[in-house]
């Protein structure tokens, strides 16, 4: 057989074990209960194979495929939507997607190289499994921290649809279950391999103790959510609860609507819809806070830029004053010609009057809510014409929300990207939120996984911080997330409705996501360069001390 016909066989058997771990990869990223089982083996085909590689140049070959074949498989629906946003042809948006899949998903690149690397050197080492084990989990992890993500993806995600395994969130977040998820992968490999090796008899034998970790980990997973699910439930007061509207009008593309019927019109569009949906929810029960979601009133609120802007901020204020509930609404946000994509609250205030405050965003996302003014030029923009003008706010912040009859609550905003950065999130419960709030517009990608991707990043920050979720998007899905990450009400994709949530609050429950933020990550990066360097470090200190 050529060289030729030797590097395409091996090639082909390549993509056929990355296919493998992808198409179960894929299974479970649909986020259902019947797929969560899949998590402890979808790694398993592409080990295989890895372990198969002869050479630090196949080895990174390996991983690049994987990141390929998962990219194409987890965010084949990316193109469209990215088309569909830019304008750019399909064609281009698929190649710009591709190029970037080795530096988005550089783990298994770094995993590749880490496993490769320790296989060999550690042959004779008693020790060897449990060390290339760790290590290459630890790299997968903390490579993870510094790649840049599409959605902040990781495998760990898939735990969400076990109401069980997801608990484990709060210690180390979705990249503690990732760790895991790999570590049990790397054991079932193992125990299969020595069963098929030695046969059933003495292969029980020697897989004893990758079965006995794989095990552990899991029952560790399993008891330690069942505890703490209970754990929070019979925290839950009904005496200490919130009724909050939330209003989904599902009116989406102002750019393409404003061009159709003009801007006047369309804003006022936009508030007589979700003047009449807030109408319909006041009818039924009194609210203690209404919300809409970002972006809804598409101009700057308390500063505007024409009469008419100025009518419809009066207008916004009686609505508030006629219907008495305080409304927390996504609007822009200016001050000194700089502006903001923000969250505006009105709420009662002193002898009558409307108090004013808002939170601004500060994870904007690049090249299309915010450039940064390092790169930022005329050229830039004609080229990227949907390139926004929003600047970044103050970073994490609390706000005091006062509602109907003297009551007060302290909320955690966040506004739509946002919601993907566990450590932001963090911050704002430390600073004493009672409540995350949510408001959103993921309108670009309805119809695609996005918005039920979206909303699983939300859901993972309820079980982070222990703290209930309001989540107001504009065209779905809106929710209320528990503090144990279980949807309690949604408005789906594609769909207008008005819904009235009763949000149970519970006591502050302390978790070392909280505490620490994404700890676990950068700790990854420490402890897999001490693995994988230590050894060789002592080896050359033993040598030099011989030789003195």
């Amino acid at each position: 057989m050529s060289a030729l016909a030797v590097r395409a066989k091996r090639l082909a058997l390549q993509l056929l074990g990355a296919a493998g771990t992808a198409g179960l990869v894929w299974l479970f990223g649909s986020l259902e209960a019947r797929w969560v089982a899949v998590t402890w083996v979808c790694l398993v085909p592409w080990l295989l194979v890895l372990d198969r590689v002869d050479s630090r140049r196949e080895a990174v070959l390996s991983g690049v495929v994987m990141g390929l074949v998962f990219t194409a498989a987890i965010f084949g629906w990316f193109p469209e939507a990215l088309r569909s946003y830019s304008g750019a042809p399909l064609t281009l948006c698929w190649l710009a997607l591709l190029a970037l899949a080795p530096f988005m998903e550089l783990q298994f690149i770094t995993f590749a190289l880490t496993r490769y690397h320790l296989r060999r050197t550690t042959r004779e080492d008693p020790r060897a499994f449990w060390r290339v084990t760790l290590a290459g989990a630890l790299v997968y992890v903390g490579t993870e921290w510094v790649s840049p993500k599409l959605f902040a993806e990781t495998l760990g995600h898939g735990f969400i649809a076990s109401e069980s395994l997801r608990q484990g969130a709060d210690i180390a977040g979705a990249h503690g279950l990732t760790l895991v998820l790999v570590i049990v992968n790397t054991c079932v490999l193992e125990a299969g391999r020595v069963l098929v090796a030695h046969g059933v008899r003495e292969g029980s034998r020697r897989a004893l103790a990758p079965v006995a970790m794989g095990a552990a980990l899991v029952l560790a997973c399993f008891g330690y959510g069942q505890f703490r699910y209970r754990q929070m439930a019979a925290l839950e007061s009904p005496t200490q609860q919130l009724t909050v509207g939330v209003v989904q009008a599902n009116i989406t593309k102002y750019e393409k609507l404003a061009a159709e019927m003009g801007t006047y019109d369309v804003v006022r569009m936009i508030l007589d819809t979700h003047y009449r949906l807030s109408a319909e929810l006041l009818q039924n029960r009194k609210l203690d806070l209404l919300i809409w979601p970002e972006t809804v009133y598409p101009t700057t609120f308390g500063t505007p830029k024409s009469d008419a802007g100025a009518e419809f901020d009066a207008e916004i204020r009686e609505f508030v004053s006629r219907a008495e509930v305080p409304l927390l609404f996504g609007t822009y946000d200016l001050e000194q010609e700089r502006e903001y994509n923000a969250a505006m609250f009105l709420g009662p205030g002193r002898n009558g009057t409307l108090e004013r405050s808002a939170y601004r965003k500060t994870m904007l996302f690049p090249l299309t809510e915010w450039v940064p003014e390092l790169i930022d030029s005329q050229w830039l923009r004609e080229r990227l014409p949907w390139t926004g003008y929003w600047k970044r706010g103050p970073g994490p912040q609390t706000m005091a929300l006062q509602l109907g009859g003297g009551r007060a609550i302290t909320v955690a905003p966040l506004i739509c990207y946002e919601s993907i950065f566990p450590s932001y999130v963090a911050e704002e419960a430390r600073r004493g939120a009672e409540l995350i709030i949510t408001l959103s517009n993921d309108s670009w990608f309805s119809g695609t996984p996005a918005p039920k991707l979206h909303l699983m990043h939300a859901a993972f920050r309820s079980i982070e911080t222990r703290l209930p979720q309001v989540r107001v998007t504009n065209s779905g899905i809106s929710a209320l997330i528990s503090s144990t990450g279980e949807v309690l009400a949604e408005v789906p994709d594609d769909h207008r409705a008005s819904l009235a949530v009763t949000i149970p609050l519970t006591p502050r429950v302390s978790t070392l996501m909280v505490a620490w933020g994404d700890w676990l990550s950068p700790t990854a990066l420490v402890l897999s360069a001490v693995l994988l360097l230590a050894p060789s470090l002592l080896a050359r200190r033993k040598a030099r001390e011989a030789t003195q």
